[in-house]
């Protein structure tokens, strides 16, 4: 099940990168992808975890988010920069609404963080980070439906 929808904006001025496009040897490019906690259903309000994962060392940041928002997005991964062990340097996210749109792109240009997309429904362009959705969060957190401010706390 996917709670993605397809953003259509600003695709043509973030670049497609693929699995094999970056060979970094320094920390700080990150792929990011959201974790739903929906439960069976995507009716409603549910949580949700920011997954970002370096392709470097593998470093990974679980975030829970309130919402599955462009400005939920945002305010995590500025939230999370000055926790991390080195800059951030760049994000490749999946092609949703939450991630390709004006919000995160300028975000990303006022703080020199380089900005790149995955191929539509193509999982193996952001495989470090689908891998930690599942050895992180799923692994720990289940399948299960969380929605309440308690859960989201413990989240």
């Amino acid at each position: 099940m996917s709670t993605t929808k397809p953003g259509s904006l600003l695709k043509k001025a973030i670049p497609i990168r693929t699995f094999a496009d970056w060979n970094d040897d320094q920390p700080g490019f990150l792929e990011i992808d959201l974790v739903a906690h929906c439960g069976e259903t995507t009716e409603g309000p549910y949580l949700n975890t920011l997954t970002c994962t370096d392709i470097c060392t593998g470093w990974t940041e679980p975030l829970a988010l309130r919402r599955h928002t462009q400005e939920a997005v945002r305010d995590a991964l500025h939230a999370m920069r000055p926790d991390l062990p080195f800059p951030m340097l760049g994000i490749d996210s999946d092609n949703g609404s939450e991630f390709i749109n004006d919000l995160l792109y300028h975000y990303c240009i006022n703080n020199k963080i380089t900005f790149t997309r995955s191929r539509p429904y193509k999982k193996n362009d952001q495989a470090h980070v689908e891998q930690k959705n599942w050895s992180v969060v799923r692994h720990t957190i289940g399948y299960d439906r969380l929605e309440t401010e308690d859960e989201f706390l413990l989240l």
